[in-house]
């Protein structure tokens, strides 16, 4: 393989690295932008999205008797993950923000919530099921490599960033064509006067968290098929690097986690390419940390508004 093949080969890794960090900075940026909450515990979430994974793929293929094919163990369990991944993300929303919600608290309280929830989240998996890694079954899908002028690309990495395209349509769509995004909006540019137009502010904020967690839960299913071990902390850096993805592609704007999680996995992969991958974050972070200095409110992001 010659220097522009292996380059060729980088790009296509961080396409699909990219596409992870797209699939969690969406959800990020979902809760920011509705309610100007960086709920820190997603990265966890999209922890806990794995092991659903892991349990439910590894339930239906004990059922020998159903007569599931692997791909049909694979269909079921891609749904199932993000409805359960999203009952997660609702239960922390009506059992640790609502009520510090409804009662006014300062964002700062919410901060350490979320902070608190992410630890329960991770150790509370580690005490549940030990500090043993789970190996996902990886035969759900049959590996299909193909090579192209001596680039290896593989029919999973290929899902992987489709599934990310079609998400991050499909997210747009909502927030910017359908009844209920706006309605999201609108309770990002004021969550006070909502009920008095009519719109249960309750009923979108769950629908939001819904929709993030559930867009993790895709994220944690995908990581899990193409790195088959799991573990407790396996969402903690994955999950802070989606969110810096977010703010530097401007939090709260959808097309900026889309493009910051391309962005960041983009800078990590090239830093690798070019032999400093025990400097990967390093120069990562210290890249991004320059486009935020250039412009502060990310790629897509606009300065607040103080309404009067």
């Amino acid at each position: 393989m010659d220097l522009f093949q292996e380059f060729l080969q980088h790009c296509v890794n961080a396409l699909q690295w990219g596409s992870f960090y797209a699939l969690i900075a969406l959800g990020y940026t979902l809760v920011y932008g509705v309610l100007r909450l960086i709920n820190f515990a997603h990265g966890d979430i999209f922890m806990v999205g794995a092991y659903i994974a892991y349990f439910v793929a590894t339930f239906f293929l004990a059922q020998s008797g159903w007569g599931l094919t692997h791909i049909m163990v694979l269909i079921l369990t891609v749904p199932l993950t993000m409805i359960l991944t999203s009952m997660v993300g609702v239960g922390l929303e009506r059992v640790a923000y609502r009520r510090l919600r409804r009662r006014g608290a300062h964002r700062l309280y919410v901060v350490i919530t979320a902070l608190m929830c992410g630890l329960i989240l991770e150790n509370g998996n580690l005490a549940l099921l030990g500090a043993s890694r789970k190996k996902f079954p990886d035969d759900l899908i049959e590996k299909v490599n193909w090579d192209f002028f001596g680039i290896s690309v593989t029919n999973l990495k290929v899902l992987v960033i489709f599934a990310a395209v079609i998400v991050f349509v499909l997210l747009h769509f909502i927030v910017t064509r359908t009844r209920i995004g706006m309605a999201m909006r609108a309770v990002s540019w004021d969550k006070f006067a909502l009920p008095l137009m009519g719109i249960p502010l309750d009923r979108v904020i769950v629908f939001t968290f819904a929709l993030g967690s559930g867009t993790a839960g895709l994220g944690g299913v995908l990581f899990a098929m193409s790195y088959p071990v799991l573990e407790p902390y396996m969402g903690v850096m994955i999950g802070w690097k989606a969110f810096i993805a977010a703010v530097v592609g401007g939090i709260g704007d959808i097309r900026g986690a889309f493009v910051g999680g391309f962005l960041l996995a983009f800078v990590e992969v090239m830093v690798v390419f070019f032999g400093w991958s025990t400097l990967r974050e390093f120069f990562a972070f210290s890249i991004l940390l320059g486009i935020l200095w250039v412009r502060p409110t990310g790629l897509f992001g606009t300065a607040p508004t103080t309404k009067i």
